[in-house]
């Protein structure tokens, strides 16, 4: 079977968002359903991908609320890195983005989440291998880290304290697979095929990419390196997600690569610190630009490297799949 590049029109995530049909009245004449769907829907789907993460985050309105009466000021400042915490974190400010982007997909295209690339066969090998996938990316640029002596081991505690971590660990790592499954749906299931499909992969990954990175410029510590790993994140993520022609990859990836930053090493998360639940307690001990500094190896010159090199093998990987076809 001739399969087409994963950059082609006819990609599978392409062909699954052209089963939307756009809910427009009868009397709609071809011009006006044509400028509709060509300018005014694509807009309305890239500002509805800047407001959604805003309009989940008003689910953690009373969840903060009753953290404020009952501890205090401390208590928010200390949210992200409480593994408790942050688990209902992580919950209630990405489980609304799921029902968001459903209603919406129901509401104007006629069609079911399944369609953002959330397809049954074959989901769970799939996920198992962006697991493996997105493990060994992080762990290449911690491996750089320490390869120039930028690593120091911080203080774990006792060791029933780390036992209690690898449990909580379990824990959290359902809520980062709600938090990256959730900015995943939206900026490759939902923004990039919609706009993809209509105006080519390049404009689709660039406006995907540029969303998913605007939506963290209110991260602690956001320095420009961190924007432009946030965007070559996002570029890797949606060439894998258009190579594979599904999420479900990508959901894993994303999850593991914040689970292995916090929970696994012990470095901060997108500029958050993780205090808790964490396996091994690991610190940069080098210039900020190549080890991220207070934001986390994200914001660092070493992840760059592992995110271009990345995005190449997906191109490799995807010339070989042609040629072996």
């Amino acid at each position: 079977m001739q399969r087409d590049s994963l950059l082609s029109a006819d990609n599978h995530l392409y062909q699954l968002a052209r089963l939307g049909r756009l809910r427009l009245p009868k009397s709609t004449s071809g011009e006006a359903r044509r400028v509709i769907d060509r300018i005014i829907y694509p807009i309305a789907v890239v500002f509805f991908g800047f407001v959604t993460p805003l309009l989940a985050g008003l689910f953690l309105i009373p969840f903060l609320l009753v953290l404020w009466f009952t501890q205090g000021d401390e208590a928010l400042l200390d949210t992200v890195a409480n593994s408790g915490d942050r688990v209902v974190f992580l919950f209630l400010g990405f489980i609304p983005i799921y029902l968001m982007i459903w209603i919406w997909l129901w509401l104007f295209e006629q069609r079911q989440l399944w369609t953002t690339g959330l397809e049954w066969p074959s989901w769970l090998a799939k996920y198992l291998r962006g697991l493996l996938v997105g493990l060994l990316m992080f762990s290449a640029s911690v491996a750089i880290l320490a390869a120039f002596g930028y690593i120091k081991t911080e203080s774990t505690g006792p060791g029933a304290q780390r036992a209690l971590a690898v449990g909580t660990v379990l824990l959290i790592v359902v809520g980062w697979m709600i938090q990256g499954g959730a900015e995943e749906l939206l900026t490759r299931g939902f923004v990039l095929p919609i706009i993809g499909s209509r105006y080519g992969s390049g404009i689709g990954i660039l406006i995907s990419s540029l969303i998913f990175s605007a939506l963290h410029l209110l991260n602690p510590n956001i320095s420009l390196i961190a924007l432009l790993n946030l965007f070559l994140f996002a570029v890797f993520a949606a060439l894998y997600a258009l190579f594979e022609g599904g999420l479900w990859g990508v959901f894993a990836i994303h999850a593991v690569w914040n689970w292995a930053q916090g929970n696994l090493f012990g470095f901060e998360v997108s500029g958050s610190e993780i205090s808790s639940a964490v396996i091994f307690d690991l610190a940069e001990a080098g210039p900020d630009w190549l080890t991220g500094g207070p934001f986390g190896p994200e914001g660092g010159l070493a992840v760059t490297g592992v995110l271009l090199l990345s995005s190449i093998l997906v191109f490799i990987a995807d010339r070989r799949r042609l040629a072996s076809t």
